[in-house]
């Protein structure tokens, strides 16, 4: 399913209703599509009435943790959930291991289709056009990062510059030396940036970036870090977040405050920290999420540890 420009604006667009309707009719493919090859949802759902026809039978299903989806008689660390055997697939990543043993995960040629059109929501918000030089401050190693950002801004047109295996200053110099318009990389990177710049006389007030996209770490929406980062490089920040198990499930609000869920992709829910109740508006939450087009990796009210 590949979600071209006006149809993102068209889910933006829809009533609860409407999103709602979309979002049981997604969940309801996605099921038949994955049963019964996928092993791991074959079992945990092997109870469920399908279709599910209302969110009140959604909210019935089991829930999924990550502890589950090391496959225990995997010795290579592989996902439990994984629907096909491994040769079906093309893209290997791994989580980042900050909470518990990194899992190995894969993307089929159509899922990593899937992670680019989350991500053009992304690039969307971040006002990213064809006419952008975007450099990516990130490792390139196993960790999903900006990876999918990476294909998703040459689907989109824009000269993607990497900036994988270099120091900071020899970044600094990448970013003059190209141009680049945008830059990619976590909150904490773009602060390390300033402080290089300052030893090495480096002035980022004339360099061209004009808006900076983070991830991986909160700091993007909280304000005082958002506006530190934006006063040094005089630049728009924009924040995202995903997870290597789950997808570019967030991208920044229209008053780039906050996090907005991609509910085109994502089913959300939120679960009181103090009661694990539904929450209420503004009531500090658990973040658990299903997504609706990663056939070959699905999670379904996977609680994401937000």
């Amino acid at each position: 399913m590949t979600v071209d420009a006006a149809s993102r604006r068209r889910f933006e667009g829809m009533t609860r209703e409407e999103l709602e309707r979309h979002q049981l009719a997604r969940f309801n493919e996605l099921v038949e599509r994955i049963l019964p090859y996928n092993e791991f949802y074959e079992h945990k759902l092997a109870s469920i009435r399908r279709p599910i026809e209302s969110f009140e039978a959604f909210r019935e299903l089991p829930f999924t943790a990550k502890e589950e989806l090391v496959a225990t008689d995997s010795p290579q660390g592989f996902a439990a959930n994984m629907t096909w055997p491994v040769e079906r697939y093309v893209r290997f990543h791994q989580t980042s291991g900050t909470h518990g043993r990194p899992l190995a995960v894969f993307d089929t040629a159509e899922d990593w289709r899937w992670w680019m059109d989350c991500w053009q929501y992304v690039l969307d918000a971040a006002e990213v056009t064809a006419a952008d030089r975007a450099m990516l401050a990130f490792s390139f190693g196993p960790f999903i990062g900006f990876w999918s950002a990476h294909d998703a801004l040459l689907a989109r047109g824009a000269l993607v510059i990497p900036g994988g295996g270099m120091h900071s200053r020899a970044r600094l110099e990448l970013l003059e030396r190209t141009g680049a318009t945008v830059l990619f990389c976590t909150p904490t990177y773009a602060l390390h940036l300033v402080e290089v710049a300052e030893e090495c006389k480096f002035n980022l007030a004339r360099s061209a970036v004009e808006r900076i996209v983070v991830a991986g770490e909160p700091g993007g929406s909280i304000p005082s870090i958002r506006d530190r980062i934006e006063r040094a490089w005089r630049a728009r920040l924009f924040d995202h977040a995903g997870a290597s198990e789950v997808g570019p499930w967030g991208y920044a609000d229209s008053a780039r405050r906050g996090l907005h869920v991609m509910e085109s992709e994502f089913i959300a829910e939120f679960f009181s920290v103090e009661t694990g109740e539904p929450a209420g508006s503004g009531e500090l939450s658990h973040l658990v999420l299903t997504t609706l087009g990663r056939v070959g990796m699905p999670v379904i009210r996977y609680r994401t540890g937000d």
